[in-house]
């Protein structure tokens, strides 16, 4: 592999977004979408060949410095590429799901007037990204990592007129921050002990670190790579979303549907799993963070899940999802089932993706409805988007065949393999995760695309309205820029799974990418067990998991088709624990009455007390007022009068006589 091959890669994302950013406006619309669609669809296709090369030609990783921007205290600072078999997968899920999301964006956003604004950001996102999982140093690491958070920011408030999406775009962006900070303190412990910023002399070096402290009192030491790989983990639970710095995620759906599949599939939150899967043989020598990641990892999985039941906001509740589904990654992850994860993020980009694809389909088909309650009956009037849907939502539950079953069920068989301190915890969290995401995702379906029209009549006001057989006119199926990319993303949310769980988990696909030890290989014991994938699959039906995911879709059958008026009464019957969901465990209220007041408070006694009393009133103006008090003063010893000065000469002699007698 050539350095201009990689290169390439993500540079034509970028000079895409900058023609269409900076001159968008004086090609046109047409001319915008074309080159960002175009770019994105060489670098993809670039992806696809360097894929090739490592995975069947056999070609070698590459390590390459590319430019060196300087060289501090022997601390090299430059861009560069690692290229082994985990970026080649992620450069591949990446460039594959951004080109879908571009050219259905032409269909999404064609009457948007940020249509150009619009394209040159998700191109600048595939860039970010790109720059992310190419990276062979922490300093273009955290380049990536800062600027998929920047470029977020910008396409959640994309409509940026509304107030609530200003206040989703602050939200995430100060989320970030939190997690970003503790990031930038595990790059400073990794500089801090190997002196270096490459990845290669980290990984060189931890097996050499696994006894290191770092005192952080005069009798309080704590392991050094637990630190660094807590502080790492600390920016991947902001990036991927876990508890508790997860609240940023389901307001972000206030951006346009294209970005919420962008964000949520295959980029930003999947960010931090890369990241913790990139580092490997960091966290295998810290059993103490593997097991802080699985638990935060089930946590996020189950209890995130049950947000999505109460959800009816069609969007939010495919958010909710990914939540969930972002913490089954991060439990493998906490199991030292690496490619268990990586295998999970490939198979949900895709399926995820469709998912929120097909979501926007339906409020395009909608005329931008979102609620739930007034759609119902869609299939007959889109029935692309229904059956890609099904899809979806069928590789999502786990069943056996489809993609999500094979990375899910594989997943869920490591953690439960695992012998590490709270993996019983997780295990039970992520099996009864199967039941809630399949009552959740089949509630989506039930009572988007099944059952009673609702969209001519809005039943939590009784009136009729402007959506559906309204002013709005009947639901109708999208346009074909729209239909394609979910038919392209429905064919790999079928297959992948059958065609790559071989080689993934039990071939040694990833190689030496990911480092495990061998008191921690829980997918080698898996291995020992695998047959093929017709197997595993006909082995999944007799799984608890099929009969759980099984029952949760007979839950929501009867509970939105058969008895719609049932789940009424079960919420008047549990109160206490609906309205716990419905406010999201009060996250959102402990930061916005608690966390929040308390940081304004703080940050107005500094600003009062600190920066007007102390810094401008004593510091800056009160030193100018002294001098000019000073000078005041002092002037009035210039009176231009000789007698003046001559009394003045005459007590300074004095002073001095009286100085020198008493000297003798």
């Amino acid at each position: 592999m050539t350095p201009n091959l990689l290169i390439a890669i993500p540079l034509l994302p970028l000079v895409a977004a900058l023609i269409a950013g900076l001159a968008g406006r004086r090609i046109g619309r047409a001319a915008s979408a074309g080159v960002t669609i175009l770019a994105v669809g060489i670098s993809c296709a670039l992806s696809l060949y360097v894929a090739k090369l490592i995975f069947l030609d056999g070609v070698p990783a590459s390590d390459i410095t590319v430019y060196t921007w300087l060289v501090s205290d022997g601390i090299r600072f430059q861009v560069g590429f690692l290229v082994d078999r985990l970026t080649a997968l992620m450069m591949v899920v990446v460039n594959f799901v951004s080109f879908c999301v571009h050219v259905y964006t032409i269909g999404y956003m064609r009457d948007d007037d940020g249509f150009q604004r619009f394209f040159s950001y998700i191109s600048l996102f595939t860039f970010s990204m790109l720059m992310l999982v190419m990276a062979n140093n922490f300093m273009q690491l955290f380049f990536g990592w800062e600027a998929v958070g920047l470029v977020s920011y910008l396409l959640i408030g994309f409509w940026f007129t509304r107030p609530s999406a200003i206040h989703a775009n602050l939200k995430a962006f100060i989320v970030n921050r939190i997690g970003d900070f503790a990031f930038v303190l595990g790059i400073a412990g990794v500089v801090y002990w190997t002196h270096s910023l490459d990845y290669a002399d980290l990984f060189a070096l931890a097996p050499s670190l696994e006894t290191a402290t770092f005192a952080l009192s005069a009798g309080t030491t704590v392991p050094a790579l637990t630190l660094i790989a807590l502080c790492l983990f600390v920016g991947a639970m902001a990036k991927s979303a876990q508890v508790p710095l997860h609240v940023w995620l389901p307001d972000s759906m206030e951006g346009p549907t294209p970005i919420s599949a962008l964000i949520h599939a295959a980029t930003m939150v999947t960010a931090g799993i890369f990241m913790v899967a990139r580092m490997s043989p960091l966290y295998e020598f810290s059993g103490a963070a593997l097991t802080f990641v699985l638990v935060i990892g089930g946590t996020t999985a189950f209890f995130m899940g049950l947000l999505g039941v109460v959800s009816n906001d069609i969007k939010r509740v495919i958010a909710y999802s990914t939540l969930s589904q972002l913490g089954y990654m991060t439990v493998a992850l906490g199991a030292s089932a690496y490619s268990a994860a990586i295998f999970h993020l490939m198979t949900h980009a895709f399926f995820k993706a469709l998912l929120f694809l097909a979501a926007g389909s339906v409020i395009i088909g909608m005329h931008h409805e979102q609620d739930m309650r007034k759609m119902g009956g869609l299939a007959k009037y889109m029935p692309v988007t229904a059956v890609t849907c099904w899809i979806g939502a069928l590789a999502l539950i786990g069943t056996p065949f489809f993609s999500g079953f094979y990375s899910k069920d594989a997943l869920i068989e490591a953690v439960g393999e695992s012998q590490r301190a709270g993996a019983t915890y997780a295990y039970w969290c992520v099996t009864a995760g199967v039941f809630v995401t399949a009552l959740y995702t089949f509630r989506l379906l039930f009572m988007t695309f099944h059952g009673k029209e609702r969209f001519g009549h809005d039943e939590t006001h009784g009136d009729e309205h402007a959506h559906g057989h309204g002013h709005g006119g009947a639901p109708h199926e999208s346009p074909w820029v729209v239909t394609v990319p979910l038919i392209a993303l429905a064919i790999p949310s079928i297959v992948i799974g059958y065609l790559t769980i071989g080689p993934l988990l039990f071939g040694g696909a990833f190689g030496d990418a990911i480092f495990v030890r061998e008191a921690n290989d829980v997918i080698g014991e898996l291995g020992h067990e695998y047959h093929g994938p017709v197997a595993f699959a006909l082995h999944g039906l007799t799984a608890p998991t099929f009969w759980l995911a099984l029952a949760g879709v007979v839950t929501a059958w009867y509970l939105y088709l058969k008895s719609p008026g049932t789940p009424a009464r079960i919420a008047a019957r549990f109160a206490g624990l609906y309205s716990m969901l419905v406010n999201k465990f009060y996250f959102d209220w402990f930061n916005e009455t608690l966390v929040a007041p308390f940081t304004r408070l703080v940050g107005k006694v500094l600003w009062k007390g600190g920066d007007q009393l102390l810094i401008d009133g004593a510091f800056v103006n009160g030193s100018a007022k002294f001098v000019g008090w000073a000078a005041a003063k002092g002037r009035r010893i210039q009176t231009g009068y000789l007698y003046t000065y001559a009394f003045w000469m005459v007590i300074g002699l004095a002073v001095l006589l009286g100085w020198f007698l008493i000297g003798a």
